[in-house]
């Protein structure tokens, strides 16, 4: 009976922990729901602390000439660095890299600060707590930015034309055009899905797997299981820290190869 008393809520809580769907500010316009939800306040908030971050961190490269970077200037040099050398060169090119490493690294920024502020248990306890980039909302909304940006590289190199030109290789018998088309436009709606599915699912099932591990707690009310539980959550917090920022990498690397072959097409 303790067992049903204590576990009756479980997979509410769960939920509630993993879902959006609670609405802090109801707002409607031109009868589009706009209404201000947990993940919303979670997304501006994953927003201000980068905005804040480098507004601060770059303070003495924006009064002095030659400044010496120290401390979390430091760290943000090594980030900056790291996205435009690591992920945008390579794939995007040396050419187009400054043009695209402001986007690549906002997507890694926002993603990653996202990511760990859906960790820290504190903001489920207040309103508009939960991890944003486990709401498919969110990550299709960062994902269509991706599949704007693959279009605008694939113009901007091309031309308007020849980026759509290129779908279809130069040389190809016009007959396979009728299948290798249509396969080049599903490949471009199939790229975003996958960035928007991929972070999504890796956000909300490692929420779950800790909800559920402590589950056992509530449920079977015995002090050996809940140390169990316990310890076991430990581990799986630290691996979600690890996925946290993986998932953060992989979303900026995806995308910078997106762009890179718009651009690149020969490759």
């Amino acid at each position: 009976m303790a067992a049903e008393e204590h576990g009756e809520n479980i997979g509410t809580i769960i939920l509630h922990h993993v879902s959006n769907s609670e609405t802090l500010v109801p707002l409607h316009l031109f009868g589009l729901d706009i209404s201000i939800t947990k993940h919303v306040i979670m997304l501006w908030l994953a927003g201000a602390l980068v905005t804040t971050g480098f507004l601060l961190g770059t303070r003495r490269y924006r009064k002095e000439e030659q400044p010496i970077p120290s401390g979390f200037a430091n760290f943000l040099e090594f980030v900056v660095d790291f996205i435009h050398n690591q992920i945008v060169v390579p794939n995007v090119g040396r050419r187009y890299a400054l043009f695209w490493s402001p986007l690549i690294l906002a997507f890694f920024t926002l993603i990653l600060t996202a990511n760990f502020l859906g960790l820290i248990p504190f903001f489920d306890l207040i309103p508009g707590g939960g991890t944003a980039t486990s709401n498919i909302n969110v990550t299709g909304s960062l994902a269509f930015v991706t599949f704007m940006a693959v279009i605008v590289a694939g113009s901007l190199a091309h031309g308007v034309i020849g980026h759509w030109r290129n779908m279809a290789p130069k040389g190809v018998p016009w007959p396979v055009l009728f299948i290798l088309v249509p396969i080049e436009l599903l490949g471009m709606v199939v790229r975003p899905f996958a960035l928007t599915m991929r972070l999504a699912a890796n956000m909300t099932a490692g929420h779950i797997a800790m909800l559920a591990i402590l589950a056992p707690i509530f449920l079977m009310a015995n002090a050996w299981v809940g140390i169990g539980s316990v310890a076991l959550n430990v581990g799986i917090n630290f691996l979600e820290i690890i996925v946290a920022l993986v998932q953060a990498y992989v979303f900026t690397l995806l995308s910078s190869v997106f762009i890179g072959a718009a651009i690149h097409v020969e490759h």
